[in-house]
């Protein structure tokens, strides 16, 4: 039998590294847009060129791969969305046009070409045969894709509308626009509701939290705006981030949501007691153009204009207690890193990055602590 010398030789290669999220994924242009597959670890996204690409991502090192690439739009792909079984991607353009592709090869199923008279910024799949659109001039439609026709054409807004989202029983659809407000519109009824109050800046971003309580806007001044559900007309709380700005959020549980900013931070946030839990990732000095999270919830994904996509393991957030964060503040108050590559990858930014986050956080001081209060049962 051959002896442990022996054995030495014969020493296997080593297999492929496992990462703890996927390397990033290097990009031809900046993406404004990312979306993820409600059921595999495939993503797309959408760029400035109009060129819309999909991946699928692994942790396995060299495994990342471009799966089809899809170049349709006569000018910058303002957002992409996939539908909830996987098998249709829509995505709506500077060039006034809905498409909808399939998903599996990226072939042009159909189109919508001058389906707005002004770009297209926004989209929101409200289900398999409805979809919405929000454009610069402030104008909301809301399709039946079985005939390609509009069922809802309203000019509500001012400014361009950056966000749309829906309730989950589907029958009120909220709008974050450029003008301040917050629009509300009944889908059952058809009609438009109300706007809310003038917020100072623009709002960027809507998104429902708290079991449908609570509805919060990220704003172009760092501020998140909270409203009640069926309280929409004013605000019942607001929370100032130490960020440049909110320019999108995603909600990660009922309680927690991650921002993204222009100041490339990605920032964990707990509504109710309302605080910055840390800081889960950055494009460093980049704006972040759009974050969404894995169909597993593992990963955050962000597309930010470094041509990146990123990724950053969130699978801890959700056990995360608000009083870890009280006994950090008093100690100094800086900033937690909650992933291993907060701070700029290890591998190549970390040196890159001397004033991380001095200047980020000691934000709005403990007046959140009462703030819980106004929800009622939260």
């Amino acid at each position: 039998p051959a002896g442990p010398e022996d054995a030495e030789e014969e020493e296997e290669p080593p297999g492929p590294k496992i990462r703890e999220t996927p390397q990033d994924i290097q990009l031809e242009a900046i993406a404004n847009t990312v979306a993820l597959h409600p059921s595999r670890d495939v993503l797309v996204c959408g760029d400035v060129d109009g060129d819309v690409y999909a991946f699928s991502y692994s942790c396995t090192e060299g495994e990342n791969r471009e799966l089809w690439s899809s170049g349709h739009h006569l000018k910058s792909c303002r957002q992409v969305r996939i539908s909830a079984d996987g098998l249709k991607l829509y995505s709506v353009s500077r060039d006034k046009a809905v498409h909808l592709l399939d998903m599996e090869r990226g072939q042009l199923v159909s189109r919508i070409r001058g389906a707005h008279g002004a770009p297209i910024n926004s989209l929101l799949l409200v289900d398999e045969n409805m979809l919405a659109t929000g454009d610069d001039g402030g104008t909301l439609k809301v399709w039946d894709m079985r005939k390609g026709t509009a069922i809802m054409d309203m000019k509500n807004h001012e400014d361009y509308i950056s966000d749309i989202t829906v309730d989950q029983n589907k029958r009120i659809l909220l709008t974050a626009s450029g003008d301040g407000t917050m629009g509300v519109f009944n889908l059952k009824r058809r009609r438009f509701e109300l706007l809310s109050e003038y917020q100072s800046g623009d709002l960027t971003s809507v998104a429902v939290m708290k079991r449908g309580k609570k509805v919060v806007c990220g704003s172009s001044e760092g501020t998140v705006y909270i409203f009640n559900w069926n309280g929409f007309g004013a605000t019942s709380d607001r929370f100032a981030l130490k960020a440049e700005s909110v320019d999108c959020i995603a909600p990660i549980t009922e309680n927690i949501m991650c921002t993204a900013s222009m100041d490339g931070y990605i920032r964990a946030i707990n509504l109710l007691p309302n605080r910055v839990i840390g800081c889960i990732g950055q494009h460093v000095g980049e704006p972040v153009e759009e974050i969404a999270k894995s169909w597993d919830s593992r990963f955050l994904v962000s597309c930010a204009h470094d041509q990146l996509i990123k990724f950053w393991d969130i699978s801890g957030l959700p056990k995360l207690s608000v009083d870890e964060y009280r006994k950090r503040k008093k100690k100094g108050g800086r900033m937690k890193s909650l992933t291993k590559k907060a701070l700029g990858d290890n591998d190549f930014f970390s040196g890159l990055v001397e004033e991380t986050e001095k200047k980020e956080e000691e934000e709005e001081q403990e007046e959140g602590d009462d703030s819980d209060s106004d929800s009622g049962s939260d």
